[in-house]
């Protein structure tokens, strides 16, 4: 009895392993192909679009001319005057990370490049490499999925607006990069996110950078953000910035002016400080105050 149920349990042993061997062998047919997992991608839908304008030297020029010096608040009373009240205004911890008291170079207007950023989806941690070429490797390849890809569209007089995707501590402006793009001609840098290097970058005073109290944010891009979408409507310090519009920043705060309406709001600010520089030039001279760059004399 003992030896039979042996006997019976090592045959079945035998014919299920002959049996998967067999199996294991024959070809997948085309129907077994298509019962097999489907992947599925989903379907993005921007509901927003971009905003179409004359982008021509011309146009920037002369919009960037009727710009020239004006203020902030001049801007924003323009603003004001065509029902935009308070409309473009950024929140007011977005603040110059160095200004130039004496000429006032800290100061920009400039037209919009939208840049997003979204936290990363990987992390690395002690041990997650056996040595240390694994993690240059790991830092090489994440900083590929955070590049500065935007640059490839820069024109003089733009500005780049950076919605750091809510990343506290990460520094994608930098003292090396931000040169990079001031070689382009990229007059000045917003984000709600910070900058490092600072040092360096409030010493060459080469690109006007505004940011969240002005403040440092130390760390690299890899294993922190990812660089999502360039020049699509974006969110920055709650107001909504389309790539092209009129970005004006001084020591104030920063104030997006739709592209639409640039000239507009432009020939109304150039009306409002004409008339407060004249007015102040009669105070300096009553209070002895040498007259400057900002007042005009009559």
């Amino acid at each position: 009895m003992y030896c039979s149920t042996k006997c019976k349990s090592k045959c079945v042993s035998l014919i299920t392993l002959i049996l998967l061997i067999l199996v294991s062998g024959i070809p997948v047919t085309e129907a077994q192909k298509s019962n097999a997992l489907k992947l599925t991608t989903p379907k993005g839908v921007r509901l927003l679009k971009n905003k179409s304008f004359d982008d021509s030297k011309q146009a920037r020029k002369e919009i960037l001319e009727l710009y020239k010096d004006l203020r902030l608040t001049d801007v924003l009373d323009g603003m004001d005057l065509i029902g935009l009240q308070d409309i473009g205004l950024m929140d007011k911890d977005i603040r110059p990370l160095w200004r130039d008291v004496e000429k006032f170079s800290h100061r920009v207007v400039g037209f919009a490049i939208t840049v997003r950023h979204v936290p990363t989806d990987v992390r690395v941690g002690q041990n997650s490499f056996p040595d240390l070429e694994g993690f240059k490797r790991f830092k090489s390849q994440q900083y590929k999925r955070a590049p500065d890809a935007w640059l490839r569209t820069a024109k003089p007089g733009d500005i780049v607006v950076i919605d750091a995707g809510g990343i506290p501590e990460c520094g994608f402006i930098g003292s090396n990069n931000s040169l990079g793009w001031a070689e382009k001609g990229v007059v000045g840098v917003v984000t709600n996110g910070g900058a490092r290097d600072t040092d360096e970058i409030v010493k060459v005073k080469k690109i006007s950078v505004y940011c969240k109290n002005g403040y440092s944010s130390r760390g690299v891009r890899p294993g922190r953000l990812i660089a999502e979408s360039y020049n699509f409507p974006i969110n920055c310090a709650g107001v909504l910035v389309y790539p092209g519009d009129l970005i004006v920043a001084d020591g104030d705060g920063v104030l997006v002016v739709p592209r639409e309406h640039a000239l507009r709001v432009g020939k109304l600010a150039r009306e409002i400080n004409t008339g407060d520089e004249k007015s102040r030039a009669k105070r300096f001279e009553r209070l002895g105050i040498p007259p400057d760059e900002t007042v005009i004399v009559e």
